[in-house]
């Protein structure tokens, strides 16, 4: 599947967005202002002035939005969620190329709260995934304990872990463990 720059990153945001809501008993990685700061600036999230206690509720929305596609039971449920974020975002698609890339489109409008920056670019990300064909591509971690969002890009579609270091790895040291002690005893 061929996916320009911009909408890798996009979808790289979007999964990162998502993963920040608090697991069972853990921490919500967007607990607050500072954390919003951090992470625009690990996403390059561009034109991100003063930030507050509205923009962390408002990017908390998008965020459960956002994984609300994830959720989605088929293209046309992620269709209307995406078309609704996208419109709220308030779009003004534009053609750009700073910072040495290439040109490519920003969906927000050039005064965009974070908010919108993140629902109109996280939102034709997801929306380019739909219109693919490739909705099934929006996965969700196998591990029993873990449950974070990704974006399968594997060739075949293969990918059943958020990261195969962890989650991946894991999974196959207790299988081969339970599989030695079984020929074991």
């Amino acid at each position: 599947m061929q996916i320009p720059h911009d909408t890798r990153n996009a979808l790289e945001t979007v999964v990162s967005l998502v993963n920040t809501v608090p697991e069972a008993g853990g921490a919500d990685g967007l607990a607050d202002v500072e954390a919003l700061y951090g992470f625009a600036r690990t996403h390059r999230v561009s034109g991100v002035g003063e930030l507050g206690p509205r923009d962390l509720r408002a990017v908390q929305e998008v965020r459960t939005r956002l994984a609300e596609v994830f959720a989605a039971s088929g293209p046309h449920e992620a269709s209307e969620l995406i078309n609704r974020l996208v419109a709220a975002a308030g779009t003004t698609p534009q053609l750009t190329d700073h910072d040495g890339y290439d040109w490519h489109v920003h969906y927000f409008a050039p005064d965009a709260s974070v908010a919108d920056h993140l629902a109109a670019d996280c939102g034709m990300a997801l929306a380019f995934i739909v219109v693919a064909g490739e909705q099934e591509r929006l996965r969700r971690c196998e591990a029993p304990d873990c449950g974070h969002a990704f974006v399968d890009l594997s060739r075949n579609r293969s990918r059943r872990y958020c990261d195969s270091r962890t989650c991946g790895n894991r999974l196959h040291v207790a299988a081969y463990r339970a599989r030695r002690k079984e020929a074991a005893g």
